[in-house]
């Protein structure tokens, strides 16, 4: 991590603590000074701001010791807003709840009610102002200045390298600089390319390299004190869960293939029957109107069951109706047309079987809404892989297979990170990775994500 780069990490610590005062400052002026016209402060006589002021610097204090915990000071070179929304909103809370327990048990400090909520809604709101203000601040001095920047070295020549290449030089606040790329280079020639122009960095970004050239890589990189970073491919992400046990003294590691397990597992189906009984509740007009416009356009039903698996069983699951009557039966005659051969999938843009309403709904991603039901009956849940047809699972070799191992989800990672534009090996990859690293946190991520892609993105079309 650039010198630069540790400086701002290690200047969120005061910039955390200042917002917290400030915020504390505020509750306390409207509470006084705005509020005190509409009803009277219940504040014991001797709380004198000063004696406020020291106590919002203890509570301060001890908001920092839990933002520290849930990791909110852990040096990082990028930083994702929702997850750090996330981990501040959850460490205040905790910084509330200590507060709280402490007035119960002294009955000290103050009954402003006001004041405790107030300055933790507004503490939350200032935290995030001010870190959002030093990431401005990191993006400019790395755009503008070329401070923190990370000079690197790419090695590779597929399409994902240039890709990531391209992003690089066309996003020159982020503080990437690629200085050169190399395809299948010798050490000889990445010891040159590092010496001249200057590089600190390599990143391997073709996964698909020789291991016996990225072992002899990364042993380069120590030896010349450089960083170094690679893109992991479909047989790289393999489970890193496990459990290490013991029976009549002998050692077992349990190989887990996610740790959505245990009570993750129970959590999990907890908030999915919430949500879809909630979806279900809050969307029953926008599904009444939908019925009734597919009934008034063509005959059939207004929702169709398609055979899908989910973690090894098979269900139905259940859709409006976006195409014409037999368009399963015309399938076959369209195969020409499919737009991803050689995958199991099928897809083609202006399908001709698509009807108008069905071109609506699916823009909105209206049609997939009534899988909610299928979540209620905990066939599916709210984030998980794509359910795919036994058709398709039919055609997956066996490292594929391991999208199976949790239950299929109305939306996952895949599909807010490219949808039906990724490959069928990036798709399968992105579900693994999720399967592989799940946590609540993510699944609050993807679900807000899916929201802004579907005000988005018309890629469904």
């Amino acid at each position: 991590m650039k010198r630069s780069e540790l400086m701002l990490n290690v200047a969120l610590v005061p910039v955390d603590f200042v917002m917290l005062i400030l915020a504390g400052v505020i509750a306390y002026v409207v509470r006084t000074r705005i509020l005190d016209a509409i009803r009277p402060v219940q504040f014991t006589p001797d709380l004198s701001f000063e004696r406020y002021f020291l106590i919002v610097l203890v509570v301060s204090l001890i908001f920092i010791a839990c933002y520290a915990f849930s990791g909110l000071y852990r040096l990082s070179t990028t930083r994702r807003f929702l997850q750090e929304l996330f981990r501040i909103i959850v460490a205040s809370s905790a910084g509330l709840m200590v507060v709280i327990v402490y007035m119960f048990l002294r009955a000290e400090l103050f009954n402003s009610r006001f004041l405790v909520l107030g300055a933790w809604v507004v503490g939350i709101l200032f935290v995030l102002m001010g870190r959002f203000a030093m990431r401005k601040l990191q993006r400019f001095l790395a755009g503008y200045y070329d401070i923190g920047i990370h000079k690197v070295l790419v090695i590779g020549d597929d399409e994902l390298t240039k890709t990531l290449v391209q992003h690089m030089q066309e996003d020159r606040n982020a503080g990437w600089r690629v200085v050169k790329q190399l395809a299948h280079p010798e050490i000889a020639e990445v010891h040159s390319a590092i010496g001249n122009p200057g590089v600190d960095e390599v990143i391997l970004a073709n996964p698909n390299y020789p291991a016996e050239r990225v072992i002899e890589l990364i042993e380069f990189c120590n030896e010349m004190h450089l960083g170094f970073r690679f893109v992991p491919n479909l047989y790289q992400t393999l489970t890193k869960n496990f459990s290490f046990d013991t029976y009549t003294g002998v050692p077992f590691v349990e190989l887990r293939r996610t740790p959505l397990d245990g009570w993750g597992r129970v959590f999990k189906r907890g908030i999915d029957i919430l949500g879809a009984v909630v979806g279900i509740i809050g969307l029953s007009p926008l599904f009444a109107i939908v019925a009734f416009a597919i009934k008034w356009e063509t005959t059939g039903p207004v929702v169709v069951r398609q055979e899908r698996i989910s973690r090894g069983k098979r269900f139905s699951l259940v859709k409006f109706r976006s195409m014409i009557k037999n368009a399963e039966e015309l399938k076959p005659l369209l195969a020409e047309f499919n737009e991803r051969k050689g995958t199991p999938f099928f897809k083609m843009r202006n399908d001709p079987r698509v009807t108008k309403v069905g071109k609506f709904i699916r823009r909105y991603r209206i049609d997939e809404l009534p899988q909610l039901w299928n979540v209620l009956k905990g066939e599916i849940s709210l984030v998980g892989p794509r359910p795919h047809e036994p058709a398709e699972i039919a055609q997956y070799e066996r490292s594929h297979r391991r999208v199976l191992a949790i239950k299929a989800g109305v939306t996952g990672l895949a599909q807010t990170s490219g949808s039906s534009d990724l490959s069928f090996e990036e798709e399968v990859a992105f579900d693994v990775l999720y399967i592989e690293n799940w946590s609540f946190a993510h699944d609050i991520k993807i679900i807000i994500l899916t929201i802004l892609k579907l005000v988005r993105d018309r890629s469904a079309v």
